[in-house]
């Protein structure tokens, strides 16, 4: 039924119940409509509106004090970040108790087989001229600064950091996230605590030890301080309803409570214990070793993709030291960023049971509604090329360090109505898969 051009007499008749269904949805319409541009058009306040008392800032000092080694130099980014220089020996990552004795592996003792250095030349995938460029950066490089040799650049945490964050333990961490009950066979979905995924996984009786994939980068907008969006891989094993879940994770993330803005970082993360206890983000706790001095974590990617204009996407790959042990992550084309030591971890140790790809945020559903968090650019995964946010190229390390396309995939998205995920394969891009959504609209409304 549609609305006609035609005039229409005053008349004093009721309207018929059909007619009053369509006012009211349309009035429905229109309200969420101005809603949403309420919502986008106000900026986030990334402080918290409460009283710190003064012991709480002498806690938060101290821990400062522990986290933020001596620099050998100062880097300030135009974004307001402080890059410190840090020595590589001085990092927070060798306070951990069980590195007491670990000793810096400058290199991994062999890289994956199969790697290849990937062209900078436009691509085709499915006829569409790709204005792909894989040069995306950092912000703190634009001012021609550079750490010395020896040393790290490690993002400062500021007290204003830590006052976003609920409190001081939680500072740098996840909440804990496992459901209460959850299927066997499907991997670590997290929408028990708010949390909504579309991603893609694989998990066998194959046994994994490392992941690597292409990943489109944008700056989706968040509703509120306390939410965030972010596309990462993640490498699993152990129990996901219980409580020896082990996860290393990496990709981009928007998060105002963890970084005080709106733009895309670089992130990485581990846990040994499903999210409990252990781990953190970045290098806001001991554990990973960091071994490169160009790449910052938590540092803002930079330039992003525009809807319909130049897309930028940065590589991943996480891998296990066939000899060694540890956890290796290199960025683009074999840039060593550094390791998660297999110290660290109980099933890890040995290898991965699950991998997974995509997208996720936080839906604190305030005012009782579905977020407006955005997934990847906002756009669902039928939009393609330029509008929809991807993944490109997903690969898995086998027993025998080889690095090879993965054949089959599973995909999930809790509410396709308010994210979903779409999945291909192409000569050029491999296995691949298009993902996200702009959370609360007509057809997500709640």
């Amino acid at each position: 039924m549609g609305i006609t051009g035609r005039k229409r007499r005053c008349s004093c008749s009721a309207p018929s119940p059909c007619e009053e269904r369509l006012l009211l949805l349309l009035f429905l319409f229109v309200a969420m409509l101005l809603q949403r541009a309420m919502v986008e058009s106000r900026p986030l306040n990334y402080t918290r509106h409460r009283q710190t008392s003064t012991l709480r800032l002498e806690r938060i000092s101290r821990h400062l004090d522990k986290i933020n080694k001596p620099p050998v130099l100062t880097i300030e980014s135009p974004d307001g970040d402080l890059i410190d220089c840090v020595h590589k020996r001085k990092q927070l990552a060798l306070d951990h108790p069980l590195l007491k004795n670990h000793k810096i592996q400058k290199m991994p003792t062999e890289m994956p087989r199969g790697m290849k250095v990937n062209s900078r030349s436009d691509n085709e995938e499915e006829g569409e001229s790709m204005r792909v460029r894989e040069d995306a950066w950092q912000m703190w490089h634009l001012n021609g600064t550079r750490c010395p040799k020896g040393t790290v650049p490690i993002r400062r945490s500021t007290v204003h950091d830590v006052v976003r964050a609920k409190s001081l333990y939680d500072y740098g961490k996840k909440r804990s996230q496992l459901p209460l009950s959850r299927r066997n066979d499907a991997p670590d979905v997290l929408s028990a605590n708010g949390h909504e995924h579309a991603i893609a996984y694989t998990g066998s009786s194959q046994e994994m030890y490392g992941a690597k994939a292409t990943i489109n980068v944008w700056d989706p907008s968040i509703q509120v301080m306390n939410e965030f969006s972010l596309s990462q891989l993640w490498i699993l094993s152990g129990s996901f309803d219980g409580t020896d879940l082990n996860s290393i994770e990496a990709g981009w993330q928007v998060s105002p409570e963890l970084y005080g803005d709106s733009r895309p970082r670089l992130f990485t993360y581990w846990t040994s214990d499903s999210y409990r206890a252990t781990g953190c983000y970045n290098l806001l706790c001991a554990g990973f070793i960091q071994t490169n001095s160009r790449i910052a974590i938590g540092a803002a990617i930079s330039p992003v993709s525009s809807y319909d204009g130049n897309q930028y996407d940065i590589t991943i790959l996480i891998w296990k030291d066939p000899k060694v042990g540890n956890w290796w992550m290199s960025f683009g084309d074999k840039t060593l960023v550094g390791y998660w030591p297999a110290e660290l971890f109980t099933h890890l140790a040995d290898h991965a049971t699950m991998v997974e790809w995509g997208g996720e945020v936080v839906n604190s559903r305030s005012n009782g509604q579905h977020t407006f968090t955005q997934m990847g650019s906002g756009h669902f995964a039928e939009d393609g090329f330029g509008k929809a946010s991807y993944f490109r190229n997903l690969q898995i390390v086998d027993m025998d360090n080889s690095l090879s396309s993965v054949q089959s995939i599973s995909t999930l998205a809790e509410n396709t109505n308010c994210y979903d995920i779409k999945s291909f394969y192409s000569k050029e891009w491999g296995t691949y898969f298009y993902y996200g959504g702009p959370g609360n609209n007509p057809q997500c409304p709640s």
